[in-house]
């Protein structure tokens, strides 16, 4: 993104680069609110304003308060410290011998679980899901409008699609039914204790081993955290040797 200067007060620029970084700031429900050209103009004021009451704190030398010369020592203190923990942790590396080794010596805990990508129709009454599923059997209507029309599942917005859900993800009556279904097969009713179900299997995706490149991202993170718990454990064990005579814990 090229640099845009957008205000100046005094001898300070306010960029364009400022007003994103302060939107990146912000928590994603607050920085909703603030993606439009007139919410990057409140930010851009917000960003005037403590300029302005920047200026005066150097006026007023608060700088010098001893209040505040407290609160940045704390400041300091705490970045050093975290400042001295990140140091240890960024100098953790992986290869990608590691990583193929991590993976061929935990190959089991990689496996995909069977999973399946289904539809379905939620009514309150057995009566109601067979009038339903007879409309469909007859091609009076599609299984995707009859969820837009009947569903009480919010689900009915997307045609009654539940997308992909593995094992033990449904309750056990649904999740049976799905599992013994084929592909594009309408089955039902299924009782459930949120009443009863129309499905239409999409597809099973049959579980079994991962392949490396699959997993490689999740292997990635998995060793990273393990290897940068290493190394914290070791550095503080150094640390707690080192300045052993200097900690007393009192009652």
């Amino acid at each position: 993104m090229e640099k845009k200067v957008l205000a100046t007060v005094g001898e300070k620029e306010i960029t364009n680069l400022d007003v994103e970084s302060a939107l990146k700031s912000l928590d994603p429900y607050q920085a909703m609110h603030f993606q439009t050209e007139e919410g990057k103009k409140h930010l851009l004021e917000d960003l005037v304003n403590q300029e302005l009451f920047y200026m005066q704190a150097k006026e007023d030398q608060l700088h010098n308060d001893e209040d505040f010369k407290a609160e940045m020592k704390k400041i300091e203190e705490n970045m050093l410290k975290q400042y001295a923990i990140n140091k240890v942790l960024s100098n953790v590396t992986l290869t990608e011998e590691e990583k193929k080794a991590f993976f061929e010596a935990n190959k089991a805990k990689f496996n995909k679980p069977e999973s399946a990508s289904a539809k379905h129709i939620l009514v309150d009454s057995e009566e109601l899901a067979n009038d339903i599923l007879n409309k469909i059997n007859n091609n009076e209507m599609t299984f995707e409008a009859a969820a837009s029309a009947h569903s009480t599942c919010p689900s009915k917005d997307a045609g009654g699609d539940l997308g992909t859900f593995t094992r033990g993800q449904m309750v056990p009556e649904f999740e049976e039914a799905v599992f013994n279904m084929k592909n594009g097969e309408i089955s039902g009713p299924v009782k459930t204790q949120f009443g009863y179900h129309l499905i239409k299997l999409e597809n099973i995706q049959a579980g079994g081993e991962s392949e490396y490149e699959e997993v490689k991202n999740e292997i990635e993170k998995s060793l990273m955290y393990q290897k940068q718990s290493e190394a914290y454990s070791k550095e503080l064990n150094n640390l707690k040797s080192k300045y052993n005579d200097t900690v007393k814990y009192h009652d």
